[in-house]
Parts: C-alpha cells; sequence; structure tokens
C-alpha cells in the first residue's frame, strides 16, 4: 500500500462539494489513479482521523481541447466521494 499523501492528492472544492459536504456529510478528493476503495478509506481515516462509513469512486475521463489551431487533453484524473460516519467531520479550512 502507498503512504497516504501519495492516495490523497487534493480535496475538491468545487459548489457542488460543497453543497454535499454541508448536507450529506461527504467529502470529494482528487486521489492516485492506481488508489483502490480499501487504499483511499484507510488513507483519509489515518489523516483526518475520522470513520469511514463508505467510499464511492469515479473516473473522470480526459476531455479534447482546442485553442485556436492546437488541440490537446485535460489530465484524467480519479475522485473519491467519502461519506463519514454520524458525528465525523473534517475541516478542510481551517477554521475554528
Amino acid at each position: 500500500m502507498a503512504h497516504i499523501t501519495d492516495v490523497l492528492k487534493r480535496p475538491v472544492l468545487t459548489e457542488k462539494s460543497l453543497t454535499l459536504q454541508a448536507e450529506e456529510n461527504k467529502y470529494t478528493f482528487d486521489v492516485e489513479l492506481t488508489a483502490n476503495k480499501n487504499e483511499i478509506k484507510t488513507a483519509v481515516e489515518k489523516m483526518f482521523d475520522v470513520k469511514v462509513e463508505r467510499v464511492n469512486v469515479i473516473r473522470v475521463r480526459a476531455k479534447t481541447k482546442r485553442v485556436g489551431k492546437y488541440t490537446g487533453k485535460t489530465n484524467r484524473r480519479k475522485k473519491a466521494i467519502v461519506t463519514l460516519a454520524e458525528g465525523s467531520s473534517i475541516d478542510l479550512f481551517g477554521e475554528e
């Protein structure tokens, strides 16, 4: 198993992910492409000291983009939506 900082890359802070966080206690992270659900669960539990109930994984394919005559692709990535147990929470913004 990889180190926890190798599994979790960064939190996803979009309007939709912040709504999920506030209403359903679900947190979204960009994770390593090779990480599986068990590794993601272990990494979140160790890094944030919380209890994880469920991990859902989404593979986001690369999109073709174009700037003038040049075409390219965006990076492919893997997102994990982590559902925490009742009473657990993660402070992503460092507020107290």
